[in-house]
């Protein structure tokens, strides 16, 4: 029998590794140092403090953060749950339905937009809501984080209920439960951690956009991208790398949740 080929063996792996790595987080390693920054410059190191941080929340510019903040987390567990309970929907009836003629069809649909570029999303969509003359605002915002969420929720939601046998379920039913009851007894508990994974995901990925956000927001609505954004047009100072610092660690702990809950095997009892 064959070994297993060791990449850490092929020529010039590690340095493709190390180029890869200072690429990716290189820049988040220099926002979050410099966050730290005494200076009101961002490019000279006059000592560690926290006064930026301070500023976050306290600075003149603290009300349009924290009212760009809120906004941003309201929707972002708003659209979450949203998408989270379509896409559990969406994953029984693609998975558990049984074979029907347009079952690979539903889930090119579903999975489609991922694979859309996020403008042709963000044009799309501004295009959809000026056709029905919806005024754009905060409920626009939700509607658009609703719709491409729920492929961001669907991916765990469907993996994890593709490793949950059927026959869970029909020995349920085998003891007269009814269909509800093995789903909300059986099948539920066992795809919680899957569910909870892509809640975790859409809300990450609601609360990070950008791009389709600005696109579909009114006048006078921020989000937290969009206003770091408009912060940053005017010159890039050290507060916003605290805000950036502060928005990457929320990620940061959302996706170690994700990950951790995801590890989880709800039949064996961890």
């Amino acid at each position: 029998m064959a070994k297993p080929y060791d990449l850490r063996r092929y020529p010039g792996f590690f340095a493709i590794t190390l180029l890869c790595l200072v690429i990716l987080y290189a820049p988040l390693v220099v926002v979050a140092v410099y966050s730290f920054n005494d200076s009101p410059s961002i490019t000279i190191w006059e000592g560690f403090s926290l006064r930026w941080y301070v500023d976050v929340f306290t600075g003149p510019e603290s009300g349009k953060f924290k009212e760009a903040a809120w906004n941003s987390f309201i929707i972002a567990i708003t659209a979450a749950t949203t998408a989270t309970i379509i896409a559990t929907l969406a994953a029984t009836a693609v998975l558990r339905a049984g074979t029907f003629r347009l079952r690979t069809v539903s889930i090119g649909l579903i999975s489609l937009p991922l694979m859309v570029p996020e403008i042709v999303t963000a044009v799309a969509t501004l295009i959809f809501f000026n056709a029905i003359a919806i005024e754009r605002g905060l409920m626009t915002i939700l509607l658009a984080h609703i719709a491409f969420c729920i492929p961001f929720a669907y991916l765990p939601i469907s993996a994890r209920m593709q490793g949950i046998e059927a026959t869970y379920e029909q020995a349920a039913m085998d003891l007269y439960a009814t269909k509800r009851q093995a789903f909300t007894r059986i099948l539920l508990p066992l795809m919680m951690p899957g569910i909870m994974s892509g809640f975790i995901l859409a809300f990450i990925i609601s609360l990070d956009d950008f791009i389709i956000t600005n696109f579909v927001k009114g006048a006078g609505v921020e989000t937290l991208p969009t206003a770091i954004f408009g912060a940053v047009k005017q010159g890039i100072k050290p507060n916003i790398m605290a805000i950036s610092t502060l928005l990457l660690a929320v990620s940061i702990v959302m996706v170690a949740l994700s990950w951790l809950i995801g590890r989880r095997d709800p039949a064996k009892g961890r």
